[in-house]
């Protein structure tokens, strides 16, 4: 048998299932388990904590799951590691040590610290980092935007030699997501920093199971294949010393692991298919995915790069305020129903030019001949930002109601999209990694880590063979919905978006591959043609990747869009009817 560390991942996300933590420690055998709570949303929600808590800051839900599953982590001998220290690590180990001993459990309790630029801004911009936004390209000292958070992304290695020392807890901060499995990897088959192609394979590893149920069926686009969704497994990681892995959940529960699924979550929140990392490039290109049994999908292949010189940094800073209304139009002639309100209404507020930006939409999902009220609305969505916190406050919402009784015919009620709050906007940035070291504490030492690419080691580039794309079929054509023959999965990357495609065989990704060009996406999606989008192609997995810059603006938290992570985006592109050869869409069932 070959050798694994099997590390099961209990939270995709803060807010997920509580008693998730327990299932996976009593469901069957694992020897870590890890928990990701934070998203670059997930950092904005903690920072309002932390300023209202003495010990705010970090993810308080992950305290009730360590009650549930320390005593039982300790008796199977089970590692924990997460990243729900979020801004305060060190209040959170002395959260769960307090567990410890409430408990009467012996604990050694680690956590990872550093992250935190914060205090060192001002000394770093006078150095020359320009943390250049890497969605817009403007330098942070050019924004009028007010400095609130700054934390790096850490690797691995901190957590490894956590590990290393005998922690049975670790506890960090903003690492990278995959960081979780890589660190608890490298530990147990004792990685070196320049073991690249089995760090590739647990950097592939960690961004599967990262979002949790996502890899075991959740928001699968063929949710058909599904067979149950009561109870749905969270995924686990058995990874073996090379680096190869096989994605499995536990017996006796939902959801489904298959080549689609695993294929979708890989292709999730991705850009380039180069996947950087601090600890490693690992290039998804290169990897196969295979499916070796029930419920059982092993990934093989993954080869690894030289990390760049750069760590990457989630700043979040004040936008200003914001404020916004949704109402129904009703009925014919909606359009212009549409722009007398909104002209009426801008004009009352003096105007839209006062403002710092206006977005207006109108989404239509009326129909001819209505046969029900409901099917007869259309919705007017008006959102404003402004640095003035007058500009949208009390007034704007007054002036709205104003003109309940003095405007169209059918105007339905208005729903407040903000109350003039004041809104985060997410900056993404880099720095060079020669100012970045972390900081480990274990018992009452301080354990300085620097990064891989600190330590003089030589550039290593992978070297594979793309795989090759088959011919597209050729024949008559028939028009069928893109999505009974292609699966998608999309998601928030800062201010941009990342949609994934996928085919289910060679002769049909032979015909996406030349059909889905980004001329081609942007017509299908009307509304990301002014857009700037990039297409990458994972042919190995039959895949194609677009990456949609600027669509969410400054980020989910600031972003006006109704679906301001993109999570929809995939389904709406497969709702698109488009004409196929009819070979391929006989195998449709």
């Amino acid at each position: 048998m070959t050798e694994v560390i099997k590390i099961a991942n209990c939270s995709g996300f803060y807010g997920d299932k509580l008693s998730a933590a327990r299932e996976m420690v009593e469901g069957g055998p694992i020897e870590v388990l890890t928990g990701d709570y934070l998203a670059e949303l997930t950092m904005a929600i903690l920072y309002s904590q932390k300023m209202t808590r003495d010990t705010g800051g970090y993810v308080g839900t992950f305290l009730k799951q360590v009650k549930d599953v320390l005593a039982s982590c300790v008796e199977k001998n089970i590692k924990i590691v997460s990243n729900a220290g979020g801004l305060n690590p060190s209040a959170m180990a002395d959260a769960v040590r307090g567990i410890a001993e409430e408990q009467g459990l012996n604990v050694k309790v680690a956590y990872v610290d550093g992250d935190d630029l914060l205090p060192r801004m001002e000394e770093l911009m006078a150095g020359g980092e320009a943390f250049k936004n890497m969605d817009t390209g403007v330098n942070l000292a050019d924004t009028k935007n007010t400095l609130l958070t700054s934390n790096v992304y850490f690797g691995a290695w901190g957590i490894k030699e956590a590990l290393d020392r005998g922690a049975d807890v670790v506890i960090c901060p903003r690492v990278t997501d995959a960081a979780l499995v890589i660190g608890p990897a490298a530990w147990k088959f004792n990685w070196e920093r320049d073991d690249y192609d089995s760090l590739a394979g647990a950097l592939a590893a960690g961004h599967v199971i990262e979002c949790g149920q996502q890899a075991t069926g959740g928001n699968y686009a063929f949710f058909e294949e599904v067979p149950s969704f009561k109870n749905p497994g969270y995924p686990i990681a058995e990874i073996e010393a090379n680096g190869n892995f096989t994605i499995s959940k536990h017996p006796g529960t939902g959801g489904l692991v298959s080549v689609g699924t695993v294929t979708a979550q890989l292709l999730y929140e991705i850009g380039d298919p180069a996947y950087k990392n601090p600890d490693v490039i690992g290039h998804f290109d290169s990897l196969t995915i295979d499916q070796v049994g029930e419920n059982r999908v092993y990934v093989a292949g993954v080869k690894g790069s030289s990390p760049t010189s750069t760590h990457k940094v989630c700043i979040n800073t004040l936008g200003g305020y914001r404020n916004g209304f949704e109402m129904l139009i009703t009925g014919l002639d909606i359009e212009e129903k549409a722009k007398i309100v909104t002209d009426t209404f801008f004009s009352s507020v003096g105007g839209k030019e006062q403002f710092d930006d206006v977005c207006i939409e109108l989404v239509r999902s009326d129909k001819e001949d209505p046969q029900r009220n409901e099917e007869a609305f259309a919705r007017l969505r008006v959102v404003v930002k402004s640095r003035n916190k007058d500009l949208v406050g009390r007034l704007f919402n007054a002036k709205m109601i104003e003109i309940a009784l003095a405007n169209i015919p059918g105007f339905g009620p208005s729903n407040p999209i903000g109350d003039g709050a004041s809104f985060l906007a997410y900056w993404p940035a880099l720095i060079d990694s020669s100012h970045i070291t972390e900081y480990v504490h274990v018992d009452e030492e301080i354990i300085e880590v620097s990064p891989t690419s600190q330590q003089d080691l030589p550039a290593v580039v992978a070297d594979f063979e793309p795989a090759r794309v088959s011919a597209a079929p050729t024949g008559d054509m028939v028009s069928i919905p893109f999505g009974r023959l292609f699966g998608t999965r999309s998601g928030d990357k800062g201010g941009c978006a990342n949609l994934g495609v996928w085919a289910k065989n060679d002769e049909a990704y032979g015909f996406l591959h030349t059909f889905l060009t980004i001329e081609r996406l942007k017509a299908l999606l009307p509304d990301t043609a002014e857009f700037e989008i990039d297409r990458y192609e994972l042919a190995n997995v039959r895949s194609l990747n677009f990456f949609i810059k600027g669509i969410l603006g400054e980020g989910v938290a600031s972003s006006v869009r109704t679906d301001p992570q993109a999570k929809t985006l995939g389904e709406y592109l497969r709702a698109k009817t488009i004409d196929v050869p009819a070979i391929l869409a006989a195998q449709v069932k």
